[in-house]
């Protein structure tokens, strides 16, 4: 019992080891939180908008750069986080690069023919891509379910949000 009990007052002693992981996204988190919040202020702003361009930008800066210093509080108080007991990850197996070698070609597809083809139908073949490479036999519904959010998506964007996506073929039908 009282090996136990050294061993993690040893372990909580103040000059034990950092978590330099932890550390250095601390320190990723405070860089790009005070970017974001210096690339804000150069932003031209008019005199019609009263809240303006500037202030989400501000605000998600200066929350990013205060969660970088409270991280780097707490991994330097000996906050560690704990490893998670659930994961169905088995470390020794090694990784199934065939998996990542057909994602990375879907991507990469899909970055060549969103102007041409359009969001919609690209849309949905990422999805099915995606789908086949993780490993889904249905295809079937993985273009039926594919083709309902890539086009959903589109309208969204388009008419919601206002943001033109590429229509591509499909121009003058959506």
């Amino acid at each position: 019992m009282s090996t136990t009990l050294d061993t993690r007052e040893a372990d909580q002693a103040p000059g034990h080891d950092r978590d330099l992981a932890q550390l250095g996204l601390a320190a990723l988190l405070v860089v790009v939180g005070a970017y974001t919040v210096y690339d804000a202020s150069t932003l031209r702003v008019g005199f019609g908008d009263p809240v303006g361009p500037r202030v989400f930008p501000y605000i998600i800066g200066t929350v990013t750069g205060l969660l970088g210093v409270l991280l780097v509080l707490a991994t330097l108080r000996g906050d560690v986080p704990q490893a998670e007991g659930g994961e169905d990850v088995d470390l020794r197996q090694p990784a199934d690069w065939l998996t990542v070698l057909k994602l990375v070609g879907v991507l990469l597809f899909t970055v060549l023919t969103i102007s041409t083809l359009g969001w919609a139908v690209n849309g949905a073949l990422l999805f099915v891509g995606a789908a086949w490479s993780l490993g889904s036999r249905t295809l079937l519904r993985d273009v039926i379910v594919g083709l309902v959010l890539s086009v959903a998506s589109w309208y969204f964007f388009h008419e919601g949000l206002g943001v033109i996506l590429p229509a591509g073929i499909l121009d003058g039908v959506l």
